[in-house]
């Protein structure tokens, strides 16, 4: 049986307000945690109106107080827009109240537009370029105390420090993760939903590629994916024009709420707008629960994953819901929780 899990953006629709989509999130993360899902991963976004969630630290706290099994983390922190340090006081702290529960994913992107991350980072000293690999060195050290002799941050304690940092996880949308995941021995995750490199590629190389370390002795890669189920491929393509029409906007730059799926179907279309649509289906799957499978199949065993991660955007939350029951019934989960 292959695990699944949850990745949630916390989204904003027409008809829901940010503040009602994260408590949406916690309603849905109770409800997985029932079905035998084993992971529950929030996001870090600023600056969209689609995405409610800018804060995945709060949020995961929220969700581990009120959920028994399921482990709970970040898809991802956004690196670049946080000091190492607070990161790694934050993860310890959610580590030490809720043990043996807390995944610490980290991105390499800012996760938002150029005058927001300046905003989010104008206070620290920033370098010019991409500085991730030396932020993710320093993070590591506030967990291995391995700084340099005479070093100033040896006088420097992240707490709890009784707690360690939970386990690491590289999340990426190209090779550079997998590469750097498997080079530092860390945990991978790869977003399919939205890469346009390829995943069986980026998951093959991961795992021929890892090297052993005190973070991970094998290799874990997980595979996110965009899928909408229901009880008739009908109904489940009804609840996708949400997403086609929400993915054309993106492209030109609209980052607007989730549509009903009435205002998705009302939309005017072009030939041009059909095809762009047909293109970003790739990334979606769409059916019953075992049309979702049989289309996800090839995928999966081309590319081996450890676990599937799912994001499921659809409008209404009810239906979200139905979706991750349908998945978890053909996936087996109830059996095996």
């Amino acid at each position: 049986m292959l695990p699944l899990s949850v990745l949630d953006l916390s989204v904003v629709t027409t008809g829901t307000k940010p503040a009602a989509a994260l408590r949406n999130s916690i309603d849905l993360a109770r409800h997985v945690d029932g079905l035998g899902y084993v992971r529950y991963w929030l996001a870090e976004h600023h600056n969209l109106a689609s995405v409610a969630s800018p804060a995945p630290d709060v949020m995961i706290g929220q969700i581990a107080a009120v959920t028994k099994h399921i482990r709970v983390g970040s898809g991802g922190v956004m690196l670049p827009n946080h000091a190492p340090l607070v990161v790694a006081e934050r993860f310890k702290m959610l580590e030490a109240l809720f043990p043996g529960r807390i995944d610490l994913g980290l991105g390499r992107a800012p996760g938002t537009d150029g005058a927001t991350a300046y905003a989010l980072r104008s206070r620290l000293d920033r370098r010019e370029g991409d500085d991730f690999l030396e932020r993710l060195h320093e993070l590591c050290l506030w967990e291995t105390r391995d700084f340099p002799s005479g070093h100033p941050y040896n006088n420097v304690v992240a707490m709890p420090d009784d707690t360690p940092l939970p386990p690491i996880w590289l999340l990426g949308s190209s090779d550079y993760s997998s590469e750097l995941s498997a080079q530092v021995g860390m945990g991978f995750a790869f977003a399919h939903h939205f890469a346009s490199h390829d995943a069986v590629d980026a998951m093959v190389n991961y795992r021929n590629r890892f090297k052993p370390s005190a973070w991970r002795q094998t290799p874990h890669a997980i595979l996110a994916v965009a899928a909408i189920a229901a009880d008739t491929d009908e109904e489940a393509e009804n609840l996708a024009a949400s997403y086609d029409l929400n993915r054309l906007r993106r492209d030109r730059g609209q980052y607007l709420p989730l549509p009903s799926v009435e205002e998705a179907l009302a939309y005017p279309y072009s030939d041009a707008e059909r095809v762009s649509i047909g293109r970003g289906r790739s990334r979606l799957f769409v059916g019953t629960p075992a049309t979702v499978q049989k289309k996800l199949q090839p995928l999966i065993d081309a590319s081996k994953p450890d676990e599937l991660m799912v994001i499921t955007p659809v409008y209404d939350h009810e239906t979200r819901k139905k979706s991750y029951s349908l998945l978890a019934e053909s996936f087996g989960l109830a059996k095996a929780a």
